[in-house]
């Protein structure tokens, strides 16, 4: 990952820790939350995405780390994603599946 990436990933990271901080409210924060929080700049906060962008609130564990890892192995065409998931390990992969599938 290079250095332009690194402070994207940062700048997504802070923007969603802020997006996700109202929803955590006195609950603990678990490492699974904390990697999703970068998911919220795009898919919305707790995955409820808004807009154009799919929502991944309540999708099944298992099609997310799917999804995920097929986008990270180039498996699964992408514009953005592809890049995002390269970031993960299979073990945060499932984390983010199952914090969404939640």
């Amino acid at each position: 990952m290079n250095s332009t990436q690194r402070l994207f990933h940062t700048m997504v990271m802070v923007l969603g820790c802020t997006l996700l901080s109202s929803s955590v409210n006195a609950g603990k924060v678990t490492r699974g939350m904390m990697l999703a929080n970068s998911c919220a700049a795009c898919h919305g906060t707790d995955g409820k995405s808004p807009g154009s962008i799919p929502a991944i609130y309540g999708k099944p564990a298992a099609y997310l780390s799917e999804t995920l890892m097929d986008f990270r192995d180039g498996k699964r065409p992408s514009t953005v994603m592809g890049r995002h998931a390269k970031g993960y390990s299979d073990e945060e992969i499932k984390l983010i599946a199952d914090f969404f599938a939640k």
